[in-house]
């Protein structure tokens, strides 16, 4: 399931959720789907597509662990649920020590743990397993958090797992049809320049708004 084509900018996060949520209509109907969306900026447009999908919504919240003289480049990644995934060969590459790996997971799976608290407060997550999951995010530059979603996502096994999200480069869209994961993309521009560059309206996503689209959904 894939959707590519070139358009002008979106105007707000809502937008570019009605139309993506159009782009799954395929999902309609289906009572298993579960559609989460990466905070922040994610869940407004996870909202509006679970809404008109008619699925249940809920938060993926992931952290990279990131080296600690180059937090950019990503040793792996945790989630909620004790979930870590890693990446052996930066781990191996940077000769990171067993210490220094477990000292950076235990600060990201605080983070973790304080941003679900904040967003769903005794809200229990979502079941995952044996679902389509649809993971969702106002869009893509490198996708290296999505990638980690979607590596955390796979350990809870799910039926089937997409990933949706209204804009990307064409080069990251590949690198996810490259590794098997089914992505629906609306707009893929050359060239790319930056997510925000895409929507008129691109005013940051607050913790009380997540909170807020949580408590609203059923």
């Amino acid at each position: 399931m894939r959707v590519l084509r070139q358009r002008s900018v979106f105007a707000d996060r809502r937008a570019a959720a009605g139309e993506l949520a159009q782009a799954l209509r395929p999902l309609v109907g289906d009572a298993d789907v579960v559609v989460l969306g990466l905070p922040r900026g994610g869940v407004p447009v996870a909202a509006v597509v679970a809404d008109l999908l008619g699925s249940e919504l809920d938060v993926f919240v992931v952290r990279k662990l990131g080296l600690p003289r180059q937090p950019e480049l990503a040793m792996g990644a945790v989630a909620g649920g004790g979930v870590r995934v890693l990446n052996d060969d930066v781990l191996a590459d940077a000769a990171v020590p067993a210490e220094v790996l477990d000292s950076v997971t235990r600060r990201e799976v605080a983070e973790v743990e304080r941003r679900e608290r904040r967003y769903r407060g005794d809200r229990p997550p979502a079941r995952l397993e044996a679902r389509t999951v649809v993971l969702v995010d106002d869009g893509l530059a490198t996708g290296a958090t999505m990638r980690a979603a979607v590596d955390a996502a796979r350990l809870r096994r799910p039926a089937h797992l997409v990933v949706a999200v209204p804009v990307a480069p064409r080069e990251t869209v590949a690198l996810f049809e490259r590794a098997d994961v089914d992505i629906v993309c609306l707009a893929s521009p050359d060239p790319f320049l930056a997510v925000g560059y895409w929507y008129r309206d691109f005013t940051p996503t607050t913790d009380d708004e997540v909170a807020g689209l949580l408590r609203a959904h059923p």
